[in-house]
């Protein structure tokens, strides 16, 4: 497994070359994408942790937070959770979205894979490693938290923002990719989510 640990900030991101595509499943009933839409619905969850972060790195540069208020945040974020429980993002999905990470890659991705064509078990494949850069990114928000909890400074404070907007737009991504391209094959496939 390689380590992106020293990959410059700028160039963790899950945009980059073409991403393969799942090809329509004319066999998907409405009942199978509906069935898929609920990985949408668990994204929502992981995406209003996020929110939460973000209104507590406004609140620390008005003044109304403090670096321990980011720590706790994060702390108590279910993806982050999931990340420090299971070292990956696809645990118990940061508890919710290292969790759900988790039980994607040791769950669902396998079965997908395995009950799948060539172009789905490349979409996982990408989805896989895209994991793993919102996982570097979850590790360093959470030591630049960590460096905020004894000092609020300028520098600190921008470091900070910088990983989490790039989170923010790495999940985002990520997620949109991921919903699009297995709605139809969750169902189809019967793989819970």
């Amino acid at each position: 497994m390689s380590t992106l640990s020293n990959t410059p900030l700028t160039e963790l991101t899950v945009d980059y070359g073409t991403r393969p595509t799942m090809p329509a499943m004319p066999e998907a009933t409405d009942v199978d994408r509906r069935t898929g839409r609920r990985l949408a619905a668990i994204h929502r969850m992981h995406l209003n942790d996020v929110g939460r972060i973000g209104i507590v790195l406004d609140q620390i540069e008005a003044g109304e937070a403090s670096g321990k208020d980011l720590s706790e945040a994060l702390t108590n974020a279910e993806f982050a959770q999931n990340v420090r429980q299971f070292g990956s993002l696809c645990g118990r999905e940061c508890k919710v979205l290292n969790m759900h990470h988790d039980a994607e890659e040791y769950m669902l991705f396998p079965e997908l894979a395995t009950k799948g064509n060539d172009a789905l078990r490349a979409v996982v494949a990408r989805l896989v490693e895209e994991h793993k850069v919102v996982h570097e990114l979850l590790v360093r928000l959470e030591r630049a938290a960590m460096a905020l909890m004894f000092e609020v400074d300028a520098q600190k404070f921008n470091a900070a923002r910088a990983v989490f907007r790039q989170l923010e737009t790495v999940v985002h991504s990520h997620f949109g990719y991921e919903e699009t391209q297995l709605e139809e094959a969750i169902g189809v496939f019967k793989v819970g989510v």
